[in-house]
């Protein structure tokens, strides 16, 4: 039979050595009750029940405090180091069995492109659990709300706020796109940009992005016939490029979430053209740019940012301009 471990039943009650340290580290009664939120007639009754359990003054009279008898001072000495090994061992015991890596990412992102391949990322990084989280939101980066964000950067790039930094992940392409049962399943070329002006514009926001993709496109739109033309808002890349491979009209989508549809057939571009309108980035605080899995984040961004040409670009300018009559 095991013989029961020496120290079960040897030891004074906790809460009495817990009193005695509280009252050792603050140096009295008061503060050592104000440590423990208890009153301090109830550490004096502790101190005086480990003092009978262990037949030793631990403490006595000083003017009107106390102070550790030579005893107490040893005493003292050792259970300030017990407890620092319990508590050392309670972290241990309680902390996560890997570290939690914080990314907050552009929800269409997140959830058409990073989504498919997240195990991926958390192979290259087994130390580490990942918490995606889809948002338009930005984090507090400086202040750690996240570890990373990953945004869609529209128009001209601008400096980063103090403390942090960014890198350009991605430049995509930007063209509207549509189910193919909305062009005839196929018997209308779908490289006719005059379709635009027969199908419903699901936005995602608002008009701004529309409106910025016919500018850069050499398309002249009268407003009388974009007002026309607008459906549903739905807020979200992901839900707008839904929206469209359910035939609900035409959404702009960038490169990076619809090659996969491009490829299987749920989508055809409208048109041919060269139209970026912005960039993805990754944030990062500064001093952590170099942290070992902040450089395989970014790599692994950088490789997973590589878009698939499923849809290839005319070789007619951007800058020739076309314009939709209406009538």
């Amino acid at each position: 039979m095991a013989r029961n471990p020496k120290h079960i039943g040897a030891l004074p009650p906790l809460t009495a050595l817990r009193a005695f340290d509280a009252v050792g580290t603050t140096g009295g009664v008061r503060a050592a009750a104000a440590a423990l939120n208890v009153g301090p007639t109830v550490v004096s009754r502790h101190i005086d029940n480990l003092e009978k359990w262990l037949g030793v003054a631990l403490v006595r009279a000083k003017g009107r405090s106390l102070e550790l008898t030579e005893a107490g001072a040893r005493f003292h000495a050792q259970i300030t180091k017990a407890f620092a090994i319990i508590a050392e061992a309670t972290d241990e015991a309680t902390k996560p069995a890997r570290t939690p890596l914080r990314i907050w990412c552009t929800p269409g992102l997140a959830v058409m492109r990073l989504l498919p391949r997240l195990p991926e990322l958390e192979a290259r990084l087994p130390a580490f659990s990942i918490h995606l989280r889809p948002t338009l939101a930005r984090p507090d980066l400086r202040h750690r709300e996240a570890d990373a964000e990953i945004l869609y950067r529209a128009g001209e790039a601008e400096a980063p706020r103090e403390g942090l930094i960014e890198i350009e992940l991605a430049k995509p392409r930007v063209m509207p796109v549509v189910s193919p049962t909305l062009v005839g399943g196929g018997t209308r070329p779908a490289s006719e940009l005059a379709l635009l002006l027969e199908l419903p514009w699901i936005e995602e926001l608002s008009s701004d992005e529309w409106s910025s993709w016919a500018t850069k496109a050499g398309l002249s739109i009268d407003a009388r016939a974009q007002q026309r033309l607008v459906g549903a808002r739905l807020w979200h890349a992901h839900v707008a490029i839904g929206a469209a491979r359910l035939g609900q009209g035409v959404a702009l989508a960038n490169e990076l979430l619809v090659d996969g549809d491009f490829r299987e057939g749920r989508l055809v571009e409208i048109g041919r053209t060269d139209v970026r309108l912005g960039a993805y980035v990754l944030a990062l605080r500064t001093e952590a740019r170099e942290a070992p899995e902040m450089r395989e984040l970014a790599a692994w961004l950088g490789a997973l940012m590589t878009a698939s040409r499923a849809s290839p670009v005319s070789e007619e300018p951007s800058s020739k301009r076309r314009q939709f009559r209406t009538n």
